[in-house]
This record gives structure tokens, sequence and C-alpha cells, in this order.
């Protein structure tokens, strides 16, 4: 009767993981997809997002404008592709510039522990004592529509997340036999970073670098959308879905493609990480 049991409890077991394949793969997909049109459609398209056609306005999709055009004529595919672009490269350097930091002190914390980890720990809980939304308006009201006050503030935010996760990971790795061996056998730093630590601190950080990308990306549609962070006449999509808001009962279909594009974005992220392990 038990066999019986997980033989019919086996199919469920092997069909979880295939799914959680596919979630991956269709993570990819869109991330992938997301990347090249960011990068390279607004050139092979050949459209100004900036330029105003006041002759053409709250058009609907057609040969000339495939998505149609907003309130002042502009073309509606090439200011979402530019959208794109300063989205998914601000969430991209804002992982990179947040990850690499807060790894490496995190790292540096479990490693020499004693003092050196609680002045590390305190700064981290200092960071964390100013909500981080509050810290990217400061930067924002400081130099508004700026890009750079953004990113300089999302990537603050973001690289205390890298550091508690590593510095927990990291912990409980050095503690280990296999690493006391190593550092018996005379291993460097280097080498058992390489081989212990990463490859067990890995995929959480690859999970804290989607959701962090994510973060960033509604961080700056929502800061748009609030007339705080990116100003008019920039192409970004929460600053869109401001301009096209009173619009909306005469061309719903406008105000969706941003929303649209920012839905897709997210869902791509978490998607990408489906079935890593969770820090």
């Amino acid at each position: 009767m038990t066999d019986q049991s997980n033989m019919m409890a086996l199919p469920h077991l092997q069909h979880k993981p295939s799914k959680l394949r596919l979630a991956r793969v269709l993570g990819f997909a869109l991330l992938l997809w997301l990347a090249i049109v960011a990068v390279g459609g607004p050139d092979l398209i050949g459209q100004d997002p900036a330029k105003q056609s006041l002759l053409s306005t709250l058009e609907r999709p057609s040969l000339a404008h495939p998505l149609g055009t907003d309130h002042l004529g502009r073309d509606m595919v090439a200011r979402l592709l530019s959208g794109a672009q300063l989205s998914l490269s601000l969430a991209f350097l804002s992982v990179i510039t947040a990850g690499l930091p807060g790894t490496i002190i995190g790292i540096t914390a479990a490693w020499f522990g004693g003092w050196i980890d609680r002045i590390l720990g305190a700064f981290a809980d200092a960071v964390l004592a100013l909500p981080g939304l509050l810290l990217v308006l400061m930067l924002a009201a400081m130099s508004p529509g700026s890009w750079w006050a953004l990113y300089a503030g999302i990537s603050l935010t973001l690289w205390v997340e890298y550091f508690r996760y590593t510095r927990q990971r990291a912990r409980i790795v050095l503690a280990e036999p296999s690493v006391e061996a190593s550092r018996l056998l005379g291993l460097g730093p280097w080498l058992l970073v390489r081989r212990h630590l990463i490859p067990e601190i890995g995929p959480g950080l690859l999970t804290i670098a989607a959701f962090g990308a994510a973060t960033a990306v509604t961080s700056v549609a929502a800061l748009g959308f609030v007339s705080v962070g990116i100003r008019p006449p920039t192409a970004e999509w929460g600053v869109m879905m401001t301009e096209l808001l009173p619009y909306w009962r005469e061309a719903p279909f406008l105000i969706l493609q941003p929303v649209g594009c920012l839905v897709i974005t997210v869902l791509a992220l978490h998607l990408s990480v489906g079935g890593m392990r969770r820090p």
C-alpha cells in the first residue's frame, strides 16, 4: 500500500520541477527579448520619441504607428522602447553597483568577525533605519528630474540586502569542516571564496538581484507617475502613464501600453528566478 502511494505521488514530484524549469525559461526568454528591443529597437524603427505632430494625436494603431500616437502625436512604439532603455539600464546598473559592494562587505564581515563585523552590521542597520523610499525621494528632490539621483538612491537602498544575506550565509559556510580542511591544505582566501562561498551564496544572490531589479523598475515608474522622478518630455513608463491618464476614456489602449510593459518586465524578472533557492 505504501509503495503504491509512493508511485502515485511520484508524477507530481516530477511535474513540479518541469513547471519550474518552464517558468525560468519563459522568464529568461522575456528578459532577452526586452533587452534586445531596448538596445536595438529605437534605432531600428527610426522614430524620434520626442517628435510631436499635433495633427495626429491619439491615433489608433496603423502601419505608420503600430501602437498609435499619444496626446501630442508622438509615436508610442518609439516612446515605449525609449522607456525600456531607461528603466532596464537603471535597473542593471543599480543591481551591479549595489550587489558587488554588498556582497564583498558581507563576506568581509563574516570572514573577520569581531569588531569589523559589528561596525559593518551597525552601518547597515543605520541605513535600514532610513526608509529606502524616503532616501530616493530626498535625492530626487535635491536634483529634480535627474536620472543619476534616482540611480544613486536606489543603489544605496539595495546594497543592504546583499550584505545581510551574504554575511549570514558566509558565516555558516565558513564554519563547515570542508572549509577548515581547505584552510589546513593551504588554500588562499580567493580559492576558498571561489570554491566554497560562491557556489553556496550564488543562487540566493541571483534571486536578490532579480527582485532588486524589479524594485528598481517599479520605483522609477512610481516616482515618475507622481511627478517626482523623471520629468516630461523624457519617455519613461511612469511619466507616460501620468501624461496619458487624462485621456483614458478617449483612448484607453494607450495608457494600457506602459502599464503592460511594466507588468511584463516585473513578471520576467520574477519568473527568471523561479525554482532557485530563496534567501
